[in-house]
């Protein structure tokens, strides 16, 4: 595998492995706020990171750079990763219950990379609804009135 097949998000990921190597355990939040600082993210502060584009980086991050991390899940579902002397894998219940809770979770996307300005903030930040006043004091009782 090269770096070259990374997506968007992948190459994120892989730079801020990169960025935090010299540190020997960290959380996904940590990386994802790396993440955010790096791809000059603005919105999505609770976003976390998919399992299988975290998996790819860190294989790609062993073959390319001799750095390697062990992915571990704590209870609460969040990924810890620790630095090894070799990839280990990841155990499957773990993997399982990480991707079943990914459904109902915020993760992190290409199009939040794309969607970034160089001011840091989502282009599309319209509202959903519109907000008018209403004068109550206007309102006349004869409109209401059936004839």
């Amino acid at each position: 595998m090269e770096a070259t097949e990374l997506n968007p998000i992948q190459t994120e990921i892989l730079k801020a492995l990169e960025d935090l190597s010299e540190k020997a355990t960290f959380t996904e939040f940590i990386l994802a706020k790396k993440i955010r600082q790096n791809g000059k993210i603005g919105g999505n502060k609770k976003a976390g990171i998919s399992l299988a584009d975290l998996e790819k980086s860190v294989a790609i991050l062993a073959s390319s750079k001799n750095i390697f991390y062990s992915i571990h899940v704590n209870s609460a579902n969040d990924l810890i990763l620790k630095k090894e002397a070799e990839t280990k894998p990841m155990d499957m219940d773990a993997k399982k219950r990480r991707q079943s809770s990914e459904k109902s979770m915020s993760i992190f996307s290409n199009g939040d990379l794309s969607e970034t300005s160089k001011s840091g903030k989502s282009t599309n930040s319209r509202k959903r609804t519109e907000r008018k006043n209403l004068n109550v004091k206007q309102i006349h009782i004869e409109d209401f009135d059936d004839e």
